[in-house]
Parts: C-alpha cells; structure tokens; sequence
C-alpha cells in the first residue's frame, strides 16, 4: 500500500538519480560518502529533489543510527527525546547517530536551540532539509555548525530516467502492460519534482482497471485529463502552492480585499508556511505599492515579526489586517520600475567611471589627481540642496525614477520639478 513515490526511494547511493554537482565524480559529497565522515549539514532545495532520501543513504553507507523528526509535528519534548534516544545509542556505536529534521525552517529558535548542544558535543550529526534560504531560517550558531548543501530540480533527462525506472522495475508497475507515447506534459505537471511525477503516473495508472491487460497508453492528453479531474489527488493538500499566492498577490495588487482575505484563508487551511505569506507581502508592499504609501512596507515587516512572535492561530488575524491594508492602499511600481531600468543601464554600459568630484579622497596622492576637488556639501546650502551632477557624464541625463500618478508622489514630483528644473525630463 506504499505511494510510488515511496516504494521508488533509493536504496543505495548508485540508485539515486540526480544532482551531479554533489555526488558526480568530482562532487562535493562524494568524498565525504566514501570515507564514511559524515558531519553535519542542511540540504537547501524545493520539495521533491530528494533531500530526505540523500540523508537516509548517508545513515546507510556511514552505519548510523538514524532518527528523524519532522518540524511541522514535532515540538521542543520530541526534539529532547531524539536526543536522549541517540545519546542511548552513541553508547554501543562509536559512531555519531543522525538526526534528520525535514522542514527545520519551520522549527522555533526554541527548538533549534535545544538542538545546539547535542550538535556541539558530537552527540548527534544533525541533517536538516528545507525549501527556505537556511540564512534566514536557521539560528546562527547552528548554521556555523552545518554545511549547507543546494539541491536542484531534477531536469529532464533525471526525469525521463525515474518515469523508466518506474514502469520497469517497480514491483506493481512492472507487472504492468504501461506504454507512454509523450511526456511532455508528464514532466510539465511534474515541475522538476520527483515525487510530483511519481504521483501524477499513479495517479494516470490507478484510472485503469488494474485486474486487465489492456495496454496503458500515457500521452499528453491523457494526462491533462486526468490531472484536471484529480486536482486534489495530483496535489496531497487540494492546492497548487504556486496558483494560489499568485492570485494572492494580484488580488492585493488589484485591490480587492475581499480576495485577498478568501485568497489568505485558503492558504492558512492548506496549511501553508506563515512566513512565506508574510514575505510575499513584503515584496509586495515595496514592487506594488511602494511610495504611493510608503507606511505599506512597514505594515508588511511589522505584521511578518508579529506572526514570527505568535505564531498560528492567532496570526491569522495579524496577517489578515495586514492583506486588507495592502490592497486598500495606493499603488505604484515605480521603486521597481526605477531599480529595473537602472540594472538594465549597467549592463548595457558597464563600469563607466565615477565623477571625479565625487570620490573618495582618503590620501594626498588621491587629493593631487584631484578626488573629490569641487564636491559641493549640500548642506551649506540653501534648503540642503545644491545643483551638481551625480552621474557618470555619460549618462548624465538618464532618468531612472519616475515618478507614479498618486497623491504621496506628486508632491516628490513637484519637489524634483522645482530642484531639478527639467534636467530629468518633465516627469
């Protein structure tokens, strides 16, 4: 009664199909796995790559004691009690039990700190997963202790390995008469997710009776059939992750609360990481709002701290204000507009060369070729303002900001207007 993608899971390091970078011949893992050594790491990647399946086979070839604990039902006792049991352990194994945490973004600084110790003192070698940056997730004296490591969707060639794999070795699906005649949209739906893929031909074979020999043809539109007809199944929570913040966030860009807050609940009912919503709305508050209401941006980070603090359920209240006062506010992208367009100049112009009046001139030799000679301290003049050129000469006309069609940046165009007079443009 094992999923596919479970009774696929590789049992031994040459099975594993995939991330060449870290176990290819020249791969940063790979000397680590042949000497047995394993230390402690993180495995940064999005879901389905195969995280959780490098850890257990690195248990394996290092004869380890393996525990594992996930973070999204495992609190500050069980984390205690890992610990203890491969404290127990380590007494008849000279060899340092694992600890694989999945998902350890989503552990409190709590319960990464009960971890520090048994880390610290060898008692454990923690391998943690996760689909979260691990600079932003994982408290500093742990991460210092842990080696991350990137894992990459698998690309297609990977793919096309582990759909023939399945069809051929797998104990049920070999018996079997499968035939697949395209899979371009075998691998469309998969998105580079192993276990999405494993899922989907699961889901396409178990709509076949299974007590027949008809033969099984899988082509593209057999498989846009049955993924529309199977939403749920195709995706264990009833929710594309993806579809569902994008409409999120252009719900909020559009300025309809009331999506917004339907789009938010959805989310909190499929059980979606608060963090992820709160950064999207930070995003947001800068690229679609930005100086229309520059208050959006503080709104945002002060509702991700409040939520980081709380926790569920109680967040979604906080998270709910803070959806409703982003799509209410004015919007403008010109912060993002600005930031893209001047990025695009340096690429097409390079480093062209700074303003002499505007270097640094920290000794006499940078003084005598004239660094910083005729800077003007805005601040001697009138209202702190003075007129003098900032660009490369070059450029010097370019106008990167403009300003957008709201109340907040009319007036910071009439301020560049009268500073300025026309250098940049009317606006």
């Amino acid at each position: 009664m094992q999923p596919l993608a479970e009774r696929m899971r590789p049992q031994t390091i040459e099975d594993y199909i995939g991330q060449e970078e870290l176990l290819g011949p020249e791969g940063a893992l790979s000397s680590i796995i042949s000497s047995g050594r394993i230390h402690s790491m993180i495995f940064w990647g999005p879901p389905g790559v195969g995280k959780t399946s490098l850890a257990k086979l690195l248990a394996n070839k290092s004869q380890s004691a393996f525990f594992e604990l996930s973070a999204i039902n495992s609190g500050v006792k069980d984390v205690r009690e890992a610990i203890k049991s491969a404290e127990k352990q380590r007494f008849f194994d000279a060899t340092a039990p694992i600890l694989f945490i999945d998902e350890i973004h989503r552990f409190s600084k709590s319960q990464q700190d009960a971890l520090l110790g048994a880390v610290e003192k060898g008692i454990v070698t923690l391998i943690g997963a996760t689909t979260e940056n691990p600079s932003f997730e994982v408290i500093p004296a742990l991460l210092s202790r842990c080696q991350v490591y990137v894992l990459k969707h698998f690309d297609k060639e990977d793919l096309l390995t582990m759909l023939d794999k399945a069809i051929h070795q797998d104990s049920e699906l070999s018996q079997l008469n499968i035939k697949v005649v395209e899979s371009d949209a075998l691998l469309k739906f998969s998105s580079g997710d192993g276990r999405k893929l494993y899922n989907v031909l699961e889901l396409i074979v178990n709509s076949f009776p299974q007590d027949s020999d008809e033969e099984i043809v899988i082509d593209n539109a057999l498989v846009e059939q049955k993924i529309q007809q199977n939403l749920a199944l195709y995706d264990k929570t009833g929710e594309f992750h993806y579809d569902i913040i994008s409409a999120f966030i252009k719900s909020i860009r559009g300025s309809d609360p009331n999506a917004a807050v339907y789009y938010l609940a959805r989310m909190i009912e499929g059980g979606e990481d608060p963090r992820f919503i709160c950064r999207r709305m930070i995003i947001l508050a800068s690229e679609d709002i930005g100086l229309a209401n520059p208050n959006a941006l503080l709104m945002a980070n002060s509702c991700f701290d409040a939520v980081h603090k709380i926790g569920l359920p109680e967040a979604r209240i906080i998270m709910s204000q803070c959806a409703i006062y982003l799509a209410q506010s004015a919007k403008s992208n010109s912060a993002y507009m600005a930031i893209k367009k001047a990025q695009q100049t340096v690429r097409q112009t390079g480093n062209l060369p700074i303003p002499l009046h505007l270097r640094n001139a920290p000794t006499q030799l940078m003084k005598e070729l004239d660094y910083g000679k005729d800077y003007k301290y805005a601040h001697d003049h009138d209202s702190n303002f003075v007129d003098q050129e900032f660009l490369p000469d070059e450029i010097s006309s370019e106008n990167f900001y403009s300003p957008g069609a709201n109340p907040s940046e009319d007036r910071m165009k009439d301020n560049l207007k009268r500073k300025w007079k026309g250098k940049y443009g009317d606006y």
